[in-house]
């Protein structure tokens, strides 16, 4: 019987990473997590990964903390022997305009989405690099590509996460490590559904397909990106918008 394969996917516990885990569990992975809030329901998220015949290791860790993250990937090799596919999606958001931002906003969202995407990275690179297989899949946003008033802390952090991913891309190749970066556009969450019609409209008017993405149908991307059916792709960043970013 062949041996499954484990993804890592940061901040899995809900919205878009669920939604990444539950794909990859349905496709016959075992699942790697970590969860930052203590008010998480481990146990519940467990139950769904093992409804779906996966095995999983679920762990309180914040990315932007070196320690947390070794703990977390140290206990995932000693668990599953292996990383085959990373999916940095953990992140946060701190808007304002840049005259309000505050110094401890800015560093906030630096911090955990493009240095927890350096950390975890590095953590699990050297185990891939053993292996001389491996995906690497970055979290960035259409903001990172065009930018975005009030989100000039979250702009650069997912356009850093882009210079990142291309590389990363070129250093890892010859490895056989294959690095990309999605950059979802507005996406369905629990955040765009307390949104007024009015705003959501405003929204609507900006995406030529006209309604929001869903977070199954960026789970469907980076699903792609993390098989060997995209072999050749390799240092992209692929916007999942309708088409708001050409």
């Amino acid at each position: 019987m062949e041996e499954k394969k484990v993804i890592f996917v940061t901040g899995g516990s809900r919205g878009i990473g669920k939604e990444v885990a539950l794909k990859y569990a349905k496709n016959g992975f075992n699942v790697v997590t970590n969860y930052v809030s203590s008010k998480t329901d481990v146990d519940a998220l467990k139950s769904e990964f093992n409804a779906l015949g996966a095995d999983s290791l679920i762990m309180q860790a914040d990315v932007s903390k070196k320690e947390e993250v070794e703990e977390v990937v140290t206990k995932a090799i000693e668990k599953f022997g292996k990383i085959d596919v990373l999916v940095n999606n953990a992140g946060v958001t701190r808007d304002n305009l840049l005259i309000r931002m505050s110094e401890e906003d800015f560093d906030k969202v630096i911090e955990i989405n493009l240095k927890g995407t350096y950390l975890v990275t590095k953590a699990v690179t050297k185990y891939m690099m053993k292996k001389r297989y491996g995906n690497i899949i970055n979290l960035s946003s259409v903001v990172g590509v065009a930018g975005n008033a009030g989100q000039c802390n979250y702009s650069a952090s997912k356009a850093g996460i882009i210079g990142f991913t291309k590389s990363i891309a070129k250093e890892l190749a010859s490895r056989n490590i294959r690095v990309n970066a999605v950059a979802p556009g507005f996406i369905e969450t629990d955040m765009t559904q307390v949104l007024s019609d009015a705003v959501k409209e405003s929204i609507y008017n900006q995406i030529p397909l006209k309604r929001m993405g869903k977070a199954s149908e960026v789970a469907n991307l980076i699903y792609f990106l993390g098989t060997d059916e995209s072999s050749y792709i390799t240092g992209q960043v692929i916007n999942i918008d309708g088409g708001m970013v050409m």
